[in-house]
């Protein structure tokens, strides 16, 4: 695609390409009674060298949001830019300049690792040696083992390399570490790490908290096709207005609820959700709130039946905006 010339064009062009991605008002949405609407006029820009998470339960809409983004399904209607260009317009471009690994990715059963990576690396005009992608995601013992041996987490590796061996400048991991064991999860974030490090550009999936503060230089939170909150991971956990959780329950013979406001009212405590028959407050100084909830709780004859104190993570910004976990849909369709 030519650059745009003169101040005038320079200018929107140089605007453009300083986002990997933008979205505006993107619908998805499904024929039914009623429609199903899997994306309802999500906004998003990822800016270029970012890493950028996309968070929700499955059902939520973020992986429906993530194909049409990839290329893969045509949306409703908004406008959707890709490294300063189009779906529809300039296809072929696109998908040289991105490497994609779904969340379940089929390779031939009869193909060694490295021939999967090596056929793979044919479908770009430029990439990077197979051997080298293999070195990256640890397969090097495994490279003439055929996928059909690989176990779980192995398979998972070999098709973050295939998404890698193209050396894109944009890459799409739709929860990239789902089924691996710990080790694997960090040998797989330090790939994503040192791929970033060319001013190259993410958006992930994750069912993770850690592995999104971990990776993320921003989050959007997606519930019902909509975008319910968008920061970089440690803005989010500020939102709930503290950096401390005070979780905790009654004894189960205790019928009546607990006032909301009247624990809020309490010194240092600036949010209250609950979380099944947990009470979760967020807190800004643990040692000044936990005196004044115990005396509280004395002062109207309620029991503890246990209590306990973290730090604020992502999961507890998805709880309190939503009220549901991460993973309370696992098994729906995004």
């Amino acid at each position: 695609m030519p650059t745009p010339v003169g101040p005038i064009g320079a200018f929107f062009y140089n605007h453009s390409m300083s986002f990997a991605i933008r979205c505006t008002n993107l619908i998805k949405s499904y024929p039914g009674r009623p429609v199903v609407e899997a994306a309802r006029g999500l906004d998003l820009e990822v800016k270029t060298g970012e890493c950028f998470g996309l968070l929700g339960p499955n059902g939520a809409g973020k992986t429906t949001t993530m194909e049409i983004l990839e290329g893969l399904l045509d949306a409703t209607s908004g406008e959707v830019e890709i490294l300063g260009l189009h779906w529809g317009k300039n296809d072929t471009a696109i998908r040289q300049r991105i490497g994609i690994s779904l969340q379940e990715t089929r390779m031939a059963d009869k193909l060694t690792v490295r021939e999967t990576v090596g056929l793979f690396r044919s479908f770009y005009h430029r990439g990077i040696d197979p051997d080298e992608v293999i070195r990256r995601v640890s397969l090097e013992e495994k490279a003439r083992s055929y996928v059909v041996k690989l176990s779980g987490g192995q398979r998972q590796r070999l098709a973050v390399a295939c998404a890698l061996v193209g050396d894109p400048e944009l890459l799409f991991l739709d929860e990239p570490t789902t089924g691996l064991d710990p080790q694997s999860r960090r040998q797989l974030w330090d790939v994503i790490n040192a791929y970033r490090t060319s001013n190259r550009s993410v958006m992930l999936t994750t069912h993770y908290m850690d592995e999104a503060e971990r990776l993320c230089d921003r989050v959007a939170v997606v519930d019902q096709g909509k975008v319910i909150a968008l920061g970089t991971p440690r803005d989010l956990i500020a939102r709930i207005g503290g950096e401390h959780v005070i979780a905790f329950t009654l004894l189960s013979s205790e019928k009546q609820a607990l006032d909301a406001e009247t624990l809020k009212s309490l010194p240092a405590i600036q949010s209250v959700w609950m979380e099944s028959d947990s009470y979760c407050l967020s807190v800004t100084e643990p040692h000044v709130a936990l005196p004044a909830l115990l005396d509280g709780l004395r002062q109207q004859g309620r029991e503890l039946a246990n209590l306990s104190t973290r730090h604020a993570t992502l999961e507890d910004v998805f709880v309190s905006l939503t009220g549901r976990h991460l993973r309370d849909q696992e098994g729906s369709t995004a």
